[in-house]
């Protein structure tokens, strides 16, 4: 369906909680786990961060895609988000280094979203009940069909879905040239990390999930990082059967988001899911 600005919209909350708006981008429905992020910029580089797939993104800051969109600031190669919840989407961008609308790049990347939401309320409702799924439409607006839509949405809880981002073959990056090499497993790592890293010194090969040990350190490495990424860590055994693995080699180690997750549950811990998601 084609996009027309003050199109009604709805997202309604598992436990019922709804609020009316207006479209935003792909006139459409999807569902998630509700989330919310409270940076008052870096809009497009949270959209595209792996960690946050398959979650409704809901932003406390009053205004998204006042400056745009920028082809190169991105941590991965599409949005990444379920959907959008924001108090003013902006089809006006005031920033010459731009290359298109918030608009034109939701209807791009298909993704629909609400805006005109009184998202300060719905934070602290998700801050006060906890993460739970939504679903957002703007072309289906009876309540009780969108209730049971939402219904047959699997909780995020017990969810494997680093599979789903991760790269599919090795690839490098950085300087081979660099003072120390490093291996770095990905479960959804953002490209920021990466550039971080290689900014530091560290020439990086960067191997899937589902890689073996032996591939992984058969270079010598310095150091192995395994990256954030989306999902229950719970239901990776066997990334913590080849974080064990790795463990035994004695090859110095670190974790980020999910891959310090990973790496606590390989030493013996546990790990549970906090109240807000």
């Amino acid at each position: 369906m084609k996009y027309k600005e003050g199109q009604s919209a709805v997202i309604l909350l598992e436990d019922g909680t709804h609020y009316w708006g207006k479209a935003a981008g792909l006139i459409g429905t999807t569902t998630g786990e509700i989330a919310f992020n409270t940076g008052m910029t870096g809009y497009q580089e949270i959209f595209t961060d792996p960690s946050y797939f398959g979650q409704i993104l809901l932003m406390t800051t009053s205004h998204i895609g006042n400056y745009g969109i920028h082809d190169e600031e991105v941590e991965s190669d599409s949005i990444k988000i379920a959907g959008l919840v924001c108090k003013k989407f902006s089809q006006i961008f005031s920033r010459v280094a731009s290359d298109e609308s918030i608009q034109a790049y939701f209807e791009r990347q298909n993704l629909a979203g609400i805006s005109d939401v009184d998202t300060r309320a719905l934070v602290r409702h998700v801050r006060d009940k906890g993460a739970m799924n939504a679903i957002i439409s703007s072309e289906i607006l009876d309540l009780e069909e969108l209730k049971a839509k939402l219904a047959k949405v699997p909780s995020m809880e017990g969810l494997e879905l680093s599979s789903k981002v991760c790269t599919k073959e090795v690839f490098e990056f950085g300087d081979p040239n660099s003072d120390f090499k490093v291996s770095v497993i990905d479960f959804g790592v953002k490209t920021n990390i990466l550039r971080c890293l290689s900014e530091c010194g560290c020439y990086l090969k960067v191997y899937p999930m589902d890689a073996s040990a032996q591939e992984i350190t058969s270079w010598n490495p310095d150091g192995i990082m395994l990256s954030n990424g989306p999902g229950d860590p719970s239901a990776m055994n066997a990334s913590v059967k080849l974080i064990q693995d790795l463990l035994e080699i004695n090859i110095p180690m670190f974790g980020i988001c999910l891959g310090h997750q990973l790496l606590s549950i390989a030493a013996g811990l546990t790990t549970y899911k906090m109240h807000n998601g």
